[in-house]
């Protein structure tokens, strides 16, 4: 059967103590939402709703970056989950299948979780996946009849005997869409908190005959975001679980507490991490490459056998391929060095290409700005180019040919040339000690007159 995913992302998140909504603030490199999505993704969803409200436009902007087919409802009134879930039915028009209502805040449900959910649903018309509270405190309670899930009592309504309850709530639901949104309109706001509530779509559904039960699932899966503590408590247990995936995988981590991954990273096996390395989004480095200390990357691709660092930068459209070499203080960006190219030292790389088994010598620069416009270099497969050449867009160095040091290159060189580019040198004999004769009075009359 088809599923459909409803991301509730509506709230502002008062107690992070911010202008941005709590759904725009990053965990491992990507929006908090982006995690929600990425785990219900793995169903293949027919469709995704991301439901919207404090901040709408900045919140969909950046939805649609991640994913440009998603649909956008917006909830103009907080006023319950249940009227938050409401405001995707027009989205999910003609839809005829499952759908999952997830949370932007809340990032760590796994899609094995998801799965689980979608397969009791074949025997039962609403799923609800819970969990057991070390301590339950303030979350809502879920009321059982041995399998069969009778209610959900939020904390705010419960009485003693149910606080004693320790399974509780997650608020992700599993339900066909469209009974969903039936259920939903008899929810009604008479309670302590005079919201909409989703979970009191359970005993209206067992009022009219229907079957309603649980999945659990680790607490630690739910854990929800509210504060900037919680946020970096987050991040820390995402950094752990990648880490321990990482060195599971085969991946060498000197110190891998030291090592952090978005969320999409992906690492090959036998890849070598030295300490201090940090992978932004868009990151895949193959099979035998060496990241080493106190590079940053992100939006790279490294080939396999490669080595990175220390301290490079690889930006966004940076392509290495296999065998390639990029050393200490090395940037590049939207730039493709192929098998073998090296770039050892001081040197950026932006907007260009660089050819099999080419060296890039200290010092160069690819000039591909000009004010106005990105423009590209091109340098061919065996080409030298000497210490401090600056290379100014649009120009190639042919295969083979050779930058002499100190030059800037403004012109094409072609195959196996040498391009030279520098002033004649001039020499004064004996002119070094009046010279700094010259400098030493100057001194002296400054200090002087301060």
């Amino acid at each position: 059967m088809s599923v459909a995913l409803i991301v509730l992302a509506a709230g502002q998140g008062t107690r992070m103590q911010s202008d941005l909504p709590k759904v725009l603030h990053e965990l491992a490199g990507v929006p908090l939402f982006a995690h929600a999505l990425a785990s219900g993704r793995a169903l293949s969803p027919d469709r995704t709703v991301l439901v919207v409200g404090v901040g709408a436009d900045r919140v969909a902007t950046a939805a649609h970056d991640i994913d440009p087919g998603i649909a956008i409802a917006e909830q103009t009134e907080q006023l319950g989950t249940a009227h938050a879930v409401a405001q995707a039915q027009d989205a999910l028009s003609g839809f005829d299948g499952d759908a999952i209502v997830l949370y932007g805040d809340t990032p760590f449900i796994r899609p094995e979780t998801l799965a689980k959910m979608r397969a009791a649903r074949a025997s039962h018309d609403v799923v609800v996946l819970g969990f057991d509270a070390a301590d339950p405190g303030r979350y809502g309670r879920l009321l059982m009849s041995g399998d069969t899930l009778e209610r959900i009592v939020e904390f705010k309504d419960t009485t003693d005997e149910e606080r004693a309850v320790t399974l509780c709530n997650s608020g992700v639901v599993c339900a066909n869409a469209t009974r969903m949104f039936e259920l939903i309109k008899s929810v009604d706001n008479t309670n302590a908190g005079g919201e909409y509530y989703l979970t009191d779509i359970v005993e209206i559904a067992r009022a009219r005959g229907l079957s309603a039960t649980i999945v659990r699932c680790p607490e630690e899966e739910t854990l929800g975001i509210n504060s900037r503590a919680e946020l970096a408590s987050a991040e820390a247990i995402f950094q752990t679980r990648m880490r321990d995936e990482a060195l599971r995988a085969g991946v060498t981590m000197i110190a891998p507490e030291t090592v952090y991954f978005a969320q999409d990273t992906v690492i090959g096996r036998d890849v070598v991490i030295e300490p201090n390395v940090v992978f932004g989004p868009g990151v895949t480095v193959e099979t035998g490459a060496r990241i080493r200390a106190f590079s940053h990357l992100e939006g790279a691709h490294v080939g396999g056998g490669a080595i990175v660092g220390p301290y490079a930068r690889l930006r966004p459209g940076a392509e290495l391929s296999n065998d390639v070499r990029v050393g200490n203080f090395v940037e590049i960006k939207n730039a493709c060095l192929a098998d073998g190219a090296k770039a050892n030292h001081l040197t950026y790389i932006g907007d260009a290409s660089v050819g099999a088994g080419a060296n890039i010598g200290a010092g160069t620069v690819t000039c591909n700005y000009n004010g106005v416009e990105k423009h590209r270099t091109e340098i061919g497969e065996r080409a030298f180019i000497g210490s401090d050449t600056m290379l100014v867009a649009p120009v190639r160095v042919g295969d083979g040919a050779i930058t002499a040091s100190g030059s800037v290159i403004t012109k094409d060189v072609p195959d196996n040339a040498l391009g030279l580019s520098r002033t004649a040198q001039e020499v004064k004999p004996g002119a070094a000690p009046r010279l700094f004769e010259m400098y030493r009075k100057a001194k002296a009359r400054r200090q002087k007159g301060g």
